[in-house]
C-alpha cells in the first residue's frame, strides 16, 4: 500500500505544533517525508523521539543547520525534492543559507511551505504569538464560549491545526501540483491568523446576512439553542444535540417525551431558547449518558455522547471504521481522509 501521494519527497525542518501535523499528513498518505532534525533531539519526546504521533511515518536525517556543510547537504537533498516545509519566525531560513531565492536556484519546481502565525508579512510578523492569540486576531475566538462568559478557546484545533497544517497541507499540495503543470516552484505563506479567518467563513456569512449577533452564547450554533447544546446527565456524563432540521427536532421531542408540550413548538424563537434550555437541562439529569444513548442511538435526531478521549476509540462505530489504531502501544487517530484505490499505508511511530 504506497498511499494517494506515494512519489512525492517532503523535506520537513523539524519543529513543533502545526508544520509538523502537515508532515503527518503528507506522510499519512504515502509521501516520502524527511525531518531534518537538530543532532541531539532525539530522545526529547521520550522512546528516542518516536512517541509524538505528529511526528509519525517520518524519515529522520540530523543535521547542525550552523554547519555550512549541513547547509550544502541541504540543499543538494532539495534538488530532488518536491516540497520543504518550515515552521519558523519570518527571515530564520534566510539567515540559515535555506531562504526561497536559494532553493528556489536549486530547484526552480521546489515549493517551500511557510508555517508562521502572523504571516510572512504585515506589522505583526516578527512576533511571537501562539494557537489562541492568531484565533483572537481572526475574530475566531470572539465566537467561542457561553453568554456572558468569557471566550473559550477549543484547545489548539482551530489555530494549529485546522487554519495552520492542514493549511499548509492543501497549500503544498496545490502548489506541487501548479509545479509539475508549469515547471515552476513558489512559496505558501500559511498563516494561522489567515487560516482561522477562513475556517470562520460561514460565521462571516451569518452575520454579513444578518442572521448572526456578534456575541457569544446567542446564535444557532454557538449554544444558544436549546436544541444545539450539550447536556449534563445523572451520572455526570454529557450529551450532545444539534436537532436543527425541523424533522430532527420533532424526533427529539418524541423521544424525549416532549411531543405534546406546547413551549417546544416555537423552535427558532430565540425568546424561548433560554426558557426550553432549562426544560431541557433538568430533563436530561433524570438519566444516565447510556440510558439516553439507548433512547436516541441510531436515530435521525442527531444526538451522540460526548466520550472522553479514552471512550472515543472503543465506541463500536469508530471500532468499526478503524478510525482509530494503535503502534508502539499507543492509541492514536489513523490517517484521513480515506482512499478507495490508494490506501494509507500502516502508521508507525518509529518511521520507514
Amino acid at each position: 500500500m504506497a498511499g494517494a501521494l506515494a512519489g512525492l519527497t517532503v523535506i520537513e525542518l523539524a519543529g513543533i505544533g502545526p508544520a509538523p501535523f502537515t508532515g503527518m499528513m503528507l506522510a499519512d498518505h504515502g509521501a516520502r517525508v524527511i525531518r531534518v532534525e537538530r543532532p541531539g533531539l532525539a530522545g526529547r519526546f521520550g522512546d528516542n523521539g518516536n512517541r509524538d504521533i505528529l511526528n509519525r511515518n517520518r524519515e529522520r536525517i540530523e543535521l547542525d543547520l550552523k554547519d555550512p556543510a549541513a547547509i550544502a547537504q541541504l540543499v543538494e537533498l532539495a534538488k530532488t525534492a518536491d516540497a520543504l516545509i518550515e515552521g519558523f519566525r519570518p527571515g530564520v531560513v534566510e539567515r540559515l543559507g535555506l531562504g526561497p531565492e536559494v532553493l528556489l536556484a536549486a530547484n526552480p519546481r521546489i515549493v517551500i511551505g511557510r508555517m508562521t502565525g502572523w504571516g510572512q508579512d504585515g506589522p505583526m510578523a516578527p512576533l511571537a504569538g501562539h494557537d489562541i492569540n492568531y484565533i483572537a486576531l481572526s475574530g475566531a475566538l470572539h465566537s467561542y464560549g457561553r453568554a456572558g462568559d468569557k471566550p473559550t478557546f477549543p484547545i489548539n484545533a482551530v489555530g494549529d491545526f485546522g487554519g495552520g497544517g492542514m493549511l499548509l497541507a492543501f497549500g503544498v499540495l496545490a502548489a506541487i501540483l501548479s509545479a509539475k503543470a508549469t515547471g515552476q516552484g513558489q512559496v505558501v505563506d500559511c498563516a494561522m491568523v489567515d487560516g482561522a479567518a477562513i475556517l470562520s467563513a460561514m460565521t462571516y456569512t451569518f452575520l454579513g446576512n444578518g442572521q448572526w449577533r456578534d456575541e457569544r452564547g446567542v446564535n444557532l450554533l454557538d449554544s444558544g439553542a436549546h436544541f444545539y447544546d450539550t447536556y449534563e446527565t445523572s451520572d455526570g456524563k454529557w450529551i450532545s444535540l444539534g436537532a436543527i432540521e425541523p424533522q430532527f427536532y420533532a424526533l427529539l421531542l418524541e423521544k424525549a417525551g416532549l411531543a405534546g408540550d406546547a413551549d417546544f413548538a416555537a423552535q427558532m424563537n430565540p425568546a424561548s431558547w433560554g426558557p426550553l434550555k432549562d426544560k431541557l437541562t433538568a430533563l436530561f439529569l433524570t438519566k444516565t449518558r447510556d440510558a439516553w444513548c439507548t433512547i436516541m442511538d441510531n436515530t435521525d435526531i442527531c444526538f451522540a455522547p460526548v466520550l472522553s478521549l479514552r471512550e472515543a476509540p472503543t465506541h463500536p462505530h469508530n471500532v468499526a471504521r478503524g478510525t482509530f489504531v494503535e503502534d508502539g502501544g499507543m492509541i492514536q487517530p489513523a490517517p484521513a481522509p480515506r482512499f478507495s484505490a490508494t490506501p494509507a499505508p500502516p502508521v508507525s511511530l518509529k518511521g520507514r
